[in-house]
């Protein structure tokens, strides 16, 4: 491995677009986010070192016994973060950066292209979320970040439009064709840059300063050192790789796991077929937010190998073999378990944790079940007894932390009991130990207490109401509407006396005020006092109970908001009652003797 002559990052670039610079397989993906970027280019500008890049020279015979990957060049968060497969012409050699992607992904898409990242407070489906940005440089003052001494960020072409006597918005990208400092000038005269009338001396020698040492930056400078590495054998390369990455943004097991299936898999390519998996379960429902790293540990785990840890020993050609032969039958039962869980109302905002999915579907793949578990009528009560194990985990918080202990226990007892999801097995294994999913009178109350929106909420309800249809689609909903829930409107419905007030506040959240409503009811629900909407839906007084009783609600309950305590303190202790029955609680039951898994 040699240490070669510096580079100028124009050459890098123009090396990226002729795919004569690729990424290997087992190059984690871009994670660099736009203020990382920024910082980058300002080391570039204040001549910061910014580490050794390492290249991995392929000679052309070579290139078709290795997968490479392009450079992303526009990079959307929804949409478009995954490397597209290069396809190579095999007629020239190409330099693999083993070491600098995120580095060089930065300065290709701050000197090419886009970065679209999703906006707070909007929803992933809307077409105002994702903005498309391009990197910017002020030339007519300095960053007012102190970390900072150039103003490099990332703008709308509208944000970038609005320039003023402190902002100049030069657009990156344009120093790719100042391609020499005659062309500089004219950019500066052509733009009013140098023109007194408009910025004084210290603006104007300013912009001058910073674009002449840009384009230095760019087309002069060897901003770009590295090492070459000439080996074409891959186990040397993956040495190399895992050495280099001990540091800066850390390469994660699964990164590194996935790079060598990728290698490893023979008809497939691991990389592009688990990417492909992940986008598309995301999509499943209302969707989910499942990586690479769930996918990897269920592959593990469903493959029944003894240790699934994230290991490099676990990832060995044998076991890589086994789970590209099997991979439809485990994709397919990783994907109806999530189907399944989606069918009963979850979806990303109230899934506490992804990895309990994967016991879910280790039973499906171990009996055979696949698209059965959705459908058939005679796993009916299968499906019940898997949403109130999940229910239970997600509201004791099994999967917290590390959970590789849970699967071999989850994986023997299914095995135990071949045809049937072993609730009560399981129940009864976990009793008393640390991932215990039994309830005590204390854990009762507090599922009582929940509140409205968490994610623990919809698993308490969907225990509450766990024989709805849930062909239909429901939403949490206040049974006494949230609006009327402040001291002015209490006020002027009578409600007088502040001690009155604070306690219908401190109850209308709680679960005893929560009901789950199919959806189209929900909205047309809306702000409807609970009593006025009931009568209007319910013209039958048949219909009515039934409605009431679904809802846990006594028929001599009075529905008025006046009412509200009285109402909440009953719906409150059937609940209780319920829960109890439910989770079958035995007052002491919870005290740990053990610390096992």
């Amino acid at each position: 491995m040699a240490y070669e002559a510096p580079i100028t990052i124009k050459k890098a670039i123009d090396n990226i677009r002729k795919k004569h610079y690729v990424l290997p397989s087992i190059q984690r993906e871009f994670v660099w986010d736009t203020d990382q970027i920024e910082k980058l280019f300002d080391s570039l500008m204040r001549d910061y070192p910014i580490s050794t890049f390492l290249f991995w020279k392929v000679e052309k015979h070579k290139i078709k016994d290795f997968q490479f990957y392009e450079f992303l060049k526009n990079y959307h968060e929804k949409t478009s973060r995954h490397n597209k497969k290069a396809d190579l012409s095999q007629e020239e050699d190409v330099i693999a950066i083993l070491d600098g992607q995120q580095r060089m992904t930065s300065m290709y898409i701050g000197l090419t292209g886009t970065y679209s990242k999703k906006l707070p407070y909007y929803g992933w489906n809307s077409p105002h979320a994702f903005p498309e940005k391009k990197l910017y440089l002020n030339l007519l003052k300095k960053a007012s970040n102190i970390e900072f001494e150039y103003d490099f960020r990332f703008l709308t072409s509208v944000e970038a439009s609005q320039n003023d006597e402190n902002h100049f918005w030069f657009s990156v990208s344009e120093i790719m064709e100042l391609s020499d400092m005659s062309k500089v000038s004219k950019f500066l005269s052509k733009n009013g840059l140098l023109d007194s009338s408009k910025y004084n001396e210290e603006k104007r020698d300013f912009a001058i300063d910073t674009l002449n040492e840009f384009y230095n930056v760019v087309h002069q400078k060897g901003s770009i050192s590295y090492f070459l590495e000439e080996g074409e054998e891959l186990d040397k390369v993956l040495q190399i790789f895992i050495r280099i990455n001990s540091g800066g943004t850390k390469l994660s097991y699964s990164d590194l796991l996935l790079s060598i299936a990728t290698a490893q898999w023979n008809e497939k390519d691991a990389r592009e077929v688990i990417h492909e998996f992940v986008d598309d379960i995301n999509k499943i429902g209302d969707g989910f937010d499942f990586n690479k790293d769930f996918v990897l540990k269920a592959c593990l785990v469903l493959s029944d190998f003894q240790d699934i840890k994230f290991k490099v020993d676990n990832f060995t050609k044998q076991n890589m073999e086994m789970i590209e032969q099997n991979w439809e039958k485990i994709s397919n039962s990783i994907r109806s378990a999530i189907e399944l869980v989606a069918k009963y109302g979850y979806y990303r905002e109230n899934l506490l944790a992804s990895n309990a999915i994967i016991p879910i579907a280790y039973f499906i793949y171990k009996n055979s079940l696949t698209e059965k578990i959705l459908h058939s009528g005679s796993l009916e009560s299968d499906r019940k007894l898997i949403m109130e194990w999940l229910s239970r985990v997600l509201l004791k918080g099994t999967f917290g932390g590390t959970p590789d202990g849970i699967y071999p226990v989850m994986r023997n007892i299914i095995n135990q009991n071949p045809g049937r999801f072993p609730l009560s097995e399981i129940v009864e294994h976990y009793r008393g130990k640390r991932k215990s999913i039994s309830f005590s009178p204390d854990d009762v109350e507090s599922i009582l207490d929940i509140n409205y929106g968490t994610k623990r909420s919809y698993s308490a309800l969907s225990l509450l109401y766990s024989s709805l249809n849930f062909n239909f689609k429901y939403h949490q909903d206040h049974i006494h509407p949230k609006s009327f829930f402040n001291k002015r409107k209490l006020k002027a419905l009578g409600i007088l006396d502040e001690k009155t007030q604070d306690e219908f506040i401190l109850r209308f959240n709680k679960l005893a005020n929560l009901q789950l409503l199919q959806a189209t009811s929900n909205v047309e629900k809306k702000d409807k006092p609970f009593e006025i909407w009931l009568s209007e839906n319910f013209q039958n007084e048949a219909d009515k109970s039934s409605y009431l009783s679904l809802n846990h609600i006594h028929n001599d309950t009075s529905l008025k908001l006046d009412d509200f305590l009285e109402f909440y303190e009953k719906r409150r202790a059937d609940f209780k009652s319920k829960l109890m029955a439910l989770l079958n609680v035995k007052a002491g039951e919870e005290l740990i003797i053990s610390e096992e898994d």
